[in-house]
This record gives C-alpha cells, sequence and structure tokens, in this order.
C-alpha cells in the first residue's frame, strides 16, 4: 500500500509540475509589458517550481523502484519531498492563492495533497 501512495504521489506531483510550465508564456504574457530583464527572471523562477515539481515526484517515484515504500532511505526521502511540498503549498498559500487565479488557489491543495500522501507511505 505504501508503494502505490508513493507512486500517485509522484504521479500528482510530477504532474503538476508539467501542468505549471505548460502554459508560462500566457503567464509571462499576462503581466504585460515588462523590461526584458523581468521577462527572463520571470521565465526562469515559473519554469524552476515546475521543474522543481516534476523532479520532485521522478525522485520519490525512483527511490520507490529501487528500495521499495520500507527502505529507510526511501522513507527520508519521502519525508524530504513531503517537506518541500508543504513549503511551497504554504509559500503558494500566503501569496499567489490569495489573488483571483483558480490554478493558484488549487496549488497548495495539490501539493499538500501529494505530500499527504508521501507521510502516509511511510506510515504504512
Amino acid at each position: 500500500m505504501g508503494e502505490a501512495l508513493a507512486y500517485l504521489a509522484a504521479g500528482v506531483t510530477a504532474a503538476w509540475g508539467v501542468a505549471h510550465i505548460m502554459p508560462t508564456g500566457r503567464v509571462v504574457a499576462g503581466f504585460g509589458n515588462l523590461s526584458k530583464d523581468n521577462r527572463l527572471i520571470l521565465t526562469m523562477d515559473w519554469v524552476a517550481e515546475g521543474f522543481t515539481l516534476v523532479l520532485l515526484g521522478v525522485l520519490v517515484a525512483v527511490v520507490t523502484m529501487r528500495g521499495g515504500s520500507a527502505d529507510p532511505v526511501t522513507q527520508a526521502v519521502y519525508a524530504v519531498a513531503a517537506g518541500a511540498l508543504l513549503v511551497f503549498a504554504v509559500w503558494t498559500a500566503a501569496t499567489a492563492a490569495r489573488g483571483s487565479v483558480i490554478f493558484f488557489k488549487i496549488c497548495p491543495v495539490v501539493k499538500s495533497l501529494a505530500a499527504a500522501l508521501l507521510i502516509a507511505a511511510i506510515a504504512l
């Protein structure tokens, strides 16, 4: 059961990362007339968060495949990934989720759900 929860968390996290990267051009354009430097920085940061989520999902899947969910190293990775997801969730809730864009309002929920799945995978 722990492995199934971990794979589910990995899939949700990686898929959310891809969903984050896909609209990058539209997101940056939505900020209107930006200087070249600001446009590049916004693009870099937006894509970096998406890649981070994909990396966390892939990392969880790989350690699960290699060691199984009961392995102490795998559980340490789950704990670190869950902690990172919760930090991202809190940061998003305190910033972008306070705006009107639905994607940002859903984001903390998705990240918290993935973290909860990882915590459950440790417990089982």
